[in-house]
């Protein structure tokens, strides 16, 4: 009987290693769909700190996304421009800055709808960051709230580029696809349709001082597109 319950016992034992393992195995191998939810929350990575003088804690990059480089027209009008900028500041590639300012254009919109004025205050110059939050205000002063939701950037494209003084300025045409909806303070919609997917073309100008240690681009004005 001893000979059989040792048996029984190894037979046991080997079953719950079996379970063990392949439990451990779906767990490890499980996503749970945070994964792609922290790469967006985090699309502006620091750069390394510049330790001869000013902190830069604050520091939000405009960087390359994905590895991606868009390729700027040479005959665009605004090849030349970005030529003048690179002159002046080495540390300035034009398929890097586009990656960023679509990374901008996410983060900004995203920010405006949900009233996010911290995220806006360091990525928008001091007169946009005041339109837009006098925006904000008027919405929250009407008790109305906006929902954003950004289904794609189809294209971010280059139409000026220049030295304006020691500031450096680059505006590019943004084509994306949003559903917009603002609800009052019941949460009806009172504009705009939940359900369709409109293409929406912003023209944004980003600017940046040259040779400054700080290497934010910040956006500095913008416009809708002449019809």
């Amino acid at each position: 009987m001893s000979g059989v319950s040792q048996y029984i016992e190894i037979i046991l034992f080997g079953s719950i290693a079996v379970f063990l393992i392949v439990r451990l195995v779906s767990v490890l191998g499980k996503r749970t769909g945070h994964e792609q939810e922290r790469r967006r929350m985090q699309p502006f990575p620091r750069e390394a700190a510049d330790t001869r003088g000013d902190k830069t804690d604050n520091v939000i990059a405009l960087p390359e996304r994905d590895g991606a480089k868009p390729v700027v027209d040479p005959e665009s009008p605004a090849a030349a421009g970005l030529n003048r900028i690179a002159a002046a500041d080495p540390r300035f590639d034009a398929g890097g800055f586009l990656s960023g300012a679509r990374a901008a254009f996410e983060m900004i919109v995203q920010a405006f709808a949900s009233a996010d004025l911290d995220t806006l205050k360091r990525l928008l110059s001091p007169t946009v960051y005041e339109d837009f939050a006098a925006a904000i205000a008027g919405r929250a002063a009407e008790s109305h709230t906006q929902d954003t939701t950004l289904i794609g950037i189809k294209s971010v494209d280059p139409m000026a580029a220049g030295l304006v003084d020691h500031e450096a300025q680059v505006t590019v045409k943004i084509v994306s696809e949003q559903v917009n909806v603002t609800k009052d303070a019941e949460g009806r919609v009172i504009e705009g349709d939940p359900n369709y997917v409109a293409e929406v073309t912003d023209i944004w100008t980003f600017s940046r001082e040259v040779g400054s240690r700080d290497p934010n681009w910040f956006l500095s004005a913008t416009s809708a597109p002449q019809s």
